[in-house]
């Protein structure tokens, strides 16, 4: 009677054992889920933003007469394959020149598709903030994960690691490249 009292008990705590494992490693995978989730809608911003600037190249040009190049930064980037943490910092700076441009030639602002080309560009800046934020959240929720115990145990075994911010300052990290 003991002895089945002893086996009964052993299996009772293995099973509970791997319900707890089950439950960690689906817990990874809906984070890992998610992190994909967002970094694939900043990626499809991005991509909106970066066409919208490319977009504007002819109409800047076909609307003002100067020698020097406009949106270089942008027509640099066709040919290149980026992180989105790259291409962001990249969209950025252009962007910013994009607004300096906009400011200079101020009879851009009677071109319709111009100022289509800027309203979406600053929708798609509110966009990006919220996806950030959103993304960066998860990743503290998952770093939390693989640092902690019992759970960092299923990180070792599955070689999880902890992931970088969305902060536009690390741009060494494993995430997939996208070719513009």
């Amino acid at each position: 009677m003991n002895v089945v009292i002893v086996t009964l008990s052993i299996v009772i705590v293995v099973c509970l054992i791997l319900i707890l494992l089950v439950a960690t490693y689906n817990h990874f995978q809906d984070y890992i889920i998610r992190i994909n989730e967002a970094d694939e809608n900043i990626d499809a911003v991005l991509r909106k933003r970066f066409d919208l600037l490319n977009k504007s190249i002819g109409i800047i040009k076909a609307n003002i007469e100067s020698e020097e190049e406009i949106l270089e930064g942008i027509v640099k980037l066709r040919s290149k394959k980026l992180s989105n943490f790259e291409l962001d910092r990249n969209l950025y700076d252009a962007i910013n020149e994009f607004h300096t441009i906009k400011e200079k030639y101020p009879e851009l602002q009677t071109n319709d598709e111009f100022v289509r080309i800027d309203i979406n560009l600053m929708e798609s800046e509110s966009e990006i903030v919220g996806l950030r934020k959103y993304y960066n959240d998860i990743i503290t929720d998952y770093n939390k994960l693989v640092k902690s115990c019992p759970s960092n145990f299923i990180a070792i075994l599955k070689k999880y690691k902890t992931k970088d911010y969305f902060d536009g300052n690390n741009v060494d990290n494993e995430k997939g490249t996208i070719k513009l």
